[in-house]
């Protein structure tokens, strides 16, 4: 039975509440494709993001994409708290993409951090305007007028006036001067810093439509697009008669594509009067490839290739302080490790999809997409249409973790739109997302540690093995690393430590690459706190002393390897000394088998210090019994709920992503096709203890969707060593027996 059938079933047979949110649904589904937008009749829109009614309804717009990082309830949340406006009168929509807005993506946690300041003014401004008509019709100064709970009152004569009562007055007025806004003092908040449910939370748990795979059009159809699946391949021929002429095939044609290997890839496309249709008729799909070079290139190859070249020196050295070689032959202690983890998919439950419907010289789109702008710019760049006759929807995303900043799904509707004289949904199936997708890169890392007699870390040197596609940049040819998959001279320990040769070699590959959650660090965290680790332990040293001693006292170091930020050494501290803490770290003896293990990382401008707390039975089985996590991502905390959310949702991804997450690529193809050999963490792997606290500091509010992922994985890694004497160098976990006795 479909989910929706069941709900539908379920509701007519459990009473009126339910069935009322079934019908709504059911009536919602055709209108989901319509432009979004404030209500026609508002009294008061003092600009693009609010607008109230005469009747008193506050319709603040998310311009922001919601892929599940909530958004689209938290940064109206801003805006309500600077308007003084009781939630219960707001209503949100979901701004299509559109300049008035300014720029609009989800992607590196900077939804938050880029609009912040800039929302709370929008309130402000907003309020200003009403105290300003409230004054206006007392004849009384606005200084003593107060704003609260969606209305002014004037205290001295107890008066009071509804937002809907002072819109239609308020829309006469100038926008103050920035000098005549006042925001809000912090301690003032009513909103921000408290639970606030997801706005879409009812609809999701009743199964209304809300991503791009629910949209419907009148007389929309349906398209499968089959891509080679070697990666860069070409068709030669297919069996489009025959498909053709097979029930509710309403046409089938080859796109040559472009040569971009993130753009618009050469296939076949079938369109349909259903996905039954389509999907049915992909299978009886005949097609002669030219697989081309990349079908030389296999994991097995490139590993070899980094075991041979990391026997040499860097073909590009990144950082180089002190003398790292005197250092090493002086040295009380060596220790030396490699480190390697694979290729691995974004795997959102929401596969690929988008609708296009090409009519008038025109294109309209609807899609679930992290990054609006880059849609529009290549479908305008592939297709050569005016990005002024491109309209683009944004849909709700079931997940995105980077793979939505890519627009190749959406570039491929528009093509099939081009070609059908009517509304068509392009839909991947899980296969086409596994086996075309934009993968975070896999890498191996060469390392090398000197110890003095006091266990004190003196030489670091790390040579990375990173993968880079062959693209063409100012007329040449160049190698450029996959996105995440550079490292940068100024990453921790790098900067930190007196002796220092971080050193990067890239290996050229045809497997396409695109950013991955919290990219880069959510491998080079793994990497440098467990090689951390093994130099704390090898020097008879605790853990977190040898990571304190490490960071030093200095408050503040330039250069971060993140977008050119310092790096706050004491707001770092700070967050490992209370996770510890709060974990009770090392306080305790534990028995073999069990362990903690600590771990911090500065991801995406947030600091961010873990703990594990591990169990593992004599037969290798792995049990995460908790996760302490203390972060700072500033001086507020926008929607509790949602935070604690992305924290506990980062731990429990990270996780899964370190236990199962594993591509294998043999004759430049993915072998994965679907979640029976591509696992996702389950239930009874999550840990079932997570413990969240913020620390907050003087420091501007950033995101919260990727900094708390990195430091889990050399958390877990390391309390499996505290437990168990064995060292996790590969991932994911499966490649390591974890058995003791």
């Amino acid at each position: 039975m479909k989910r929706r059938d069941f709900l539908q079933r379920s509701a007519l047979g459990s009473g009126g509440l339910v069935l009322g949110s079934y019908l709504e649904a059911a009536t919602a589904a055709e209108t989901i494709a319509k432009p979004a937008g404030a209500p026609a009749l508002a009294g008061f829109k003092p600009n693009a993001f609010i607008s109230i009614s005469n009747e008193g309804v506050v319709t603040l717009i998310s311009k922001q994409p919601e892929i599940g990082q909530g958004i689209k309830t938290s940064l109206p949340m801003v805006i309500a708290e600077e308007l003084d406006v009781n939630w219960k009168d707001v209503r949100i929509v979901q701004g299509d993409l559109d300049s008035a807005y300014g720029g609009q993506s989800a992607g590196g946690s900077t939804s938050t951090p880029n609009n912040y300041n800039n929302f709370l003014r929008l309130g402000a401004t907003a309020r200003t305007m009403l105290l300003q008509a409230a004054a206006q019709s007392w004849r009384v100064p606005v200084g003593e007028c107060q704003a609260a709970n969606s209305a002014v009152q004037h205290k001295a004569s107890g008066r009071s006036l509804s937002y809907a009562e002072l819109a239609a007055i308020a829309a006469t007025l100038p926008t103050p001067s920035a000098e005549s806004v006042k925001l809000k003092d912090p301690r003032d908040y009513k909103l921000l810093g408290t639970r606030i449910g997801g706005v879409d939370n009812l609809a999701l748990v009743t199964g209304r439509p809300l991503f791009g795979i629910d949209v419907r059009l009148p007389g929309m159809l349906y398209a499968v697009f089959e891509k080679c699946p070697a990666f860069g391949g070409k068709v030669l021929s297919a069996n489009l008669e025959a498909i053709r002429a097979l029930p509710g095939v309403r046409d089938a044609f080859v796109i040559e594509g472009t040569a971009e290997l993130r753009g618009l890839m050469p296939g076949v496309a079938i369109v349909a009067e259903s996905t039954w249709a389509a999907f049915s008729a992909r299978r009886q799909l005949k097609v002669n490839w030219n697989e081309g070079a990349v079908v030389e290139q296999s994991w097995d190859s490139f590993a070899a290739q980094a075991q041979k070249l990391s026997k040499q020196a860097g073909t590009v050295q990144l950082r180089k302080d002190g003398d790292p070689a005197a250092a090493f032959a002086q040295a009380s202690k060596t220790v030396q490790a490699s480190y390697s983890y694979p290729f691995i998919s974004h795997a959102s439950i929401e596969p690929q999809n988008c609708t296009a419907w090409f009519h008038n010289g025109a294109m309209e789109l609807w899609a679930p997409t992290q990054n609006p702008a880059a849609g529009q710019n290549l479908v305008a760049d592939t297709l050569n249409l005016p990005k002024e006759k491109i309209t683009l929807h944004i849909t709700r995303s079931g997940g995105g973790f980077g793979r939505r900043l890519s627009a190749d799904y959406i570039v491929e509707a528009a093509a099939i739109a081009q070609r059908v004289a009517a509304p068509v949904k392009l839909t991947w199936s899980r296969e086409d997302d596994l086996r075309h997708d934009h993968y975070r890169a896999g890498g191996f890392h060469f390392l090398r540690g000197a110890l003095d007699g006091k266990g004190k870390l003196t030489a670091w040197h790390n040579h990375f093995l990173t993968f880079a596609n062959r693209v063409t940049r100012d007329g040449a040819s160049v190698l450029q690393p996959g996105s995440g998959a550079s490292l940068s001279g100024d990453e921790f320990p790098g900067r930190w430590v007196a002796n220092c040769l971080l050193e990067q070699t890239a290996m050229e590959c045809g497997i396409p690459m695109g950013p991955w959650r919290a990219p880069g660090s959510t491998v080079f965290a793994w990497v440098f706190h467990s090689f951390i680790d093994e130099l704390a332990h090898a020097g008879g040293r605790d853990p977190l002393e040898f990571r304190l001693e490490l960071l030093g006292k200095q408050e503040l170091v330039a250069g971060s390897g993140e977008r050119g930020l310092p790096y706050n050494v004491g707001r770092m501290r700070r967050v490992l000394t209370e996770v510890a803490q709060k974990a009770d770290w090392g306080r305790k003896k534990l028995p073999r088998g069990q362990g903690q293990g600590i771990a911090f990382h500065f991801s995406h401008r947030g600091y961010i210090a873990e703990v594990a707390e591990v169990t593992v039975s004599k037969a290798g089985v792995l049990r995460v019994d908790r996760v302490v996590v203390v972060s700072d991502i500033g001086s507020q905390i926008v929607n509790l709920s949602g935070a604690e959310n992305q924290v506990q949702g980062s731990v429990i991804d990270a996780l899964g992503t370190l236990m199962f997450a594993e591509l294998d690529i043999q004759r430049g193809r993915v072998v994965q096709r679907n979640f029976n050999d591509y696992t996702l963490i389950g239930m009874s792997d999550a840990p079932p203890r997570i413990d969240v606290h913020f620390v907050k500091s003087n420091e501007p509010v950033t995101g919260m969707g990727e900094p708390a992922f990195p430091p889990l994985a050399p958390a877990v890694c390391n309390a499996i060593f505290a437990a168990t004497g064995k060292r996790v160098r590969q991932m994911p976990l499966s490649r390591t027996d974890l058995s003791w006795s």
